[in-house]
């Protein structure tokens, strides 16, 4: 039994709530989820419970419309949390205010990834499940959360207007996002901060170059990729870098091939991205960067827009 719960938990104390968004495996929105989450640690055990409902769905609603709450257990740790059912069985691994687990939920029928990261005011949640069958994407949920009892209402109604938006970033303003990063190993330790920077220079309405760039924490490194979107479907074209994205919404997810031995596996959320033609003005991210097939380290931060 544990005396005190880990950095993590303390980290994710309280309710949450939010209204994440539900997405089919091409990135179509289908409907929203009315979510409230909270995560008790007492006498040394932590309970995890989920309650709220699915709005819509289209033809997902009868796998993801459940009757009843997810409760399950948690044994809590910093280096693994594991999930011990009834409603979810799997892992965790935190990485500062990180955590990338991989589960099974019995009552959805379906394999989940989720990332969870807490923004540095500490009351926002930038949340993802990307849901699967064996290796095929079924869909996605995603969405912003807070645990700040005064923005629930006003963050209901943003993640209503927001959450079908698709990814999209500036196609006529050049300009980049940047921010400091935290660096953490695939030991859960951290090595630094990260200097990150995305630059756009838009060519057309669907193409743009970028220019990648990591300063600090012995990361320096530099690449340059064009950008092509598809609809939801985003494709890397070289030099510097080759592979291709999904959008399930405001968030992007990527496979991206350096020209050596590296790889990158990440996720770019528009945080406040809205109706119309607004890309939003902060990206939230996450970069898991693999030497060949070997996890080396996880790099996460909050990125301001500037032209």
């Amino acid at each position: 039994m544990t005396a005190q719960p880990s950095v993590w938990q303390q980290r994710i104390a309280g309710e949450w709530h939010g209204r994440p968004s539900l997405f089919d495996h091409t990135g179509t929105w289908c409907g929203f989820e009315e979510i409230r989450r909270s995560s008790e640690f007492a006498d040394g055990v932590t309970t995890y419970r989920m309650d709220g409902g699915l709005i819509g769905g289209g033809a997902l609603a009868g796998r993801f419309r459940l009757g009843a709450p997810f409760s399950f257990g948690v044994i809590d740790s910093d280096a693994n949390r594991v999930y011990t059912g009834p409603d979810f069985f799997g892992t965790g691994q935190p990485y500062g205010s990180f955590v990338d687990s991989h589960y099974y939920g019995p009552g959805w029928q379906v394999d989940l990834n989720t990332w969870n990261q807490v923004l540095p005011d500490e009351q926002t949640q930038v949340y993802s499940s990307v849901l699967y069958q064996g290796w095929s994407v079924v869909g996605c949920f995603n969405g912003v959360y807070t645990r700040d009892p005064a923005l629930v209402d006003q963050l209901i109604d943003n993640e209503t207007r927001c959450g079908p938006v698709p990814y999209i970033l500036p196609t006529k303003e050049a300009g980049a996002y940047a921010g400091d990063c935290e660096l953490w190993g695939a030991d859960q330790k951290l090595r630094g901060t990260v200097r990150v920077t995305i630059g756009l220079e838009p060519i057309d309405l669907l193409r743009t170059r970028r220019l990648i760039t990591w300063d600090g924490a012995g990361l320096d490194r530099e690449f340059a990729v064009e950008t092509r979107r598809d609809g939801n479907d985003l494709h890397f074209e070289g030099p510097g870098a080759y592979g291709n994205a999904i959008g399930f919404g405001r968030a992007s997810f990527s496979s991206l091939h350096l020209t050596d031995v590296w790889k990158i596996k990440g996720r770019e959320f528009s945080v406040d991205a809205s109706p119309g033609m607004s890309a939003g003005r902060r990206l939230s991210v996450v970069y898991q960067l693999f030497e060949g097939a070997r996890l080396d380290s996880v790099l996460h931060g909050l990125l301001e827009w500037a032209p």
